[in-house]
């Protein structure tokens, strides 16, 4: 696992289970599709650039630190 695409679910994974949220109260605050929060994780979906920033809204951290802990990966 190098790229973005490849960090961005386990990351958003990561942060989901820190808050101790299920895939369907991650999706709830982040206004989405439950299957489709878990075809993020499981790296199926690639999410648009408003899906990601609604899940950084929704995990409370900036796009951009969201990003930057999948660069940093």
């Amino acid at each position: 696992m190098n790229g973005l695409s490849d960090r961005f679910p386990v990351v958003v994974r990561q942060l989901r289970q820190a808050h101790g949220w299920s895939q369907e109260r991650l999706a709830e605050k982040a206004n989405l599709n439950r299957s489709y929060v878990g075809e993020i994780e499981r790296g199926i979906a690639c999410p648009s650039l408003i899906t990601a920033d609604k899940l950084a809204r929704a995990l409370e951290v900036d796009l951009s630190a969201l990003v930057a802990r999948c660069e940093r990966g």
